[in-house]
Parts: C-alpha cells; structure tokens; sequence
C-alpha cells in the first residue's frame, strides 16, 4: 500500500511555492528535497544544534522538528532569504565574513536565522541578549565570541541606516537641535568601556 500523498503550499522567501509529500515529511526534508532550498542544513534531528533553523511567520523555529503538511499556509523564511533582493549578502551575512562568524559554515544558516528573529525584534541588542538569542545554536569552531561580534556589528551598520527619528522630511528644512542640558549629545550605548 502506498503512502498517500499531501499538496503542500507556503511562501518562502516571499515566494508561494507548491510541492507534495507525505504526511511524516519534515519541513526540513520538504525544503531541501522538494523545494531544492538546500541553505537550511540537517544537523541532530532532534531540535538541539539549530542548523535548521528558519523563521516561520517571523519567529525562529526548528524544522526539523515540524511536518510540512503544518506549515501548508504558513510564510517561511530561510537563510537563501536573507539576502538583498539583488542576491547581494545582506548587513547580516556581511557582518558574518568581517568578523569570521563562520568557519566550517555547518552552524551558520542556524546562527543568521537566529540574530535576524534578535535584530528584528531588538536592534540594539547587547552582548548578554545576543548570547541568549543563539544560545540554542550550537557551533564548534568558533567559540561564539565572534559570532556575537558579527550580531554587534550587524546591529551597528543597521542602526545608521536607520533614519534618525528626529529628521525632517526630505523636502524640509533642517532645523538646529540641541542636546539635553548635562549631556553631550551622544548615545551611551554606543560608546563601549
């Protein structure tokens, strides 16, 4: 008797996309198997390394640990969509090479998924709430420390990006602003001891 077969569709990356399989496919099968999006890597099987980490409707989860057929209507996100919509590395990714967050590079599609789900919810993160963001993510080479420098200046490079929020419009003249009395006009956190 054969097994039967499930019609599956998600948005991935922005993307719907379409495929069949099992009931017992894992989503993590379903992605490299069936949708070739092979960034998402196979590590324990078990929802302990994080190496298959993706965000599912914007939160970080492990798809190993989930069957396709419950993300049918569900929008992912995988490591392949990270990147600019150019295919360029985004500041994330980019971070990772400046700072070699990545060596043997099995840990890194995990890691990046886990400092995005951070950066989105926190773009200031500091050094305690990064390690505790990927501390579900095991990496063997690289002894974290420069994987949490990768996230620092991630959040750096991102933040002056930002717009300031005391701005004006493009077509507005900028007005002098001054800084609280007792202060120098600097941001503390971003000056480090």
């Amino acid at each position: 008797m054969s097994e039967r077969s499930y019609c599956v569709t998600l948005t991935v990356n922005g993307l719907e996309r379409t495929g069949n399989c099992s009931a017992r496919t894992s989503l993590v099968d379903f992605l490299r198997e069936t949708l070739r999006l092979t960034g998402t890597h196979v590590g324990c099987e078990h929802g302990i390394c994080g190496a298959c980490s993706i965000m599912l409707d914007g939160r970080p989860v492990r798809s190993c640990l989930m069957f396709a057929v419950q993300a049918d209507g569900h929008s992912l996100t995988t490591v392949e969509g990270l990147s600019q919509p150019d295919g360029q590395m985004s500041i994330l990714q980019d971070s990772f090479c400046e700072t070699h967050g990545l060596q043997c590079g099995y840990c890194t599609p995990g890691m990046l998924i886990a400092a995005q789900a951070l950066l989105d919810r926190n773009p200031n993160p500091d050094e305690h709430t990064i390690r505790d963001a990927i501390g579900g993510n095991l990496c063997r080479c690289t002894g974290y420390q420069q994987i949490v420098d990768a996230i620092q200046l991630a959040a750096s490079r991102l933040a002056a990006d930002r717009p300031a929020a005391n701005q004006p419009a493009a077509n507005q003249p900028a007005r002098a602003q001054s800084a609280p009395a007792g202060t120098t006009g600097h941001d503390k956190a971003s000056h480090r001891s």
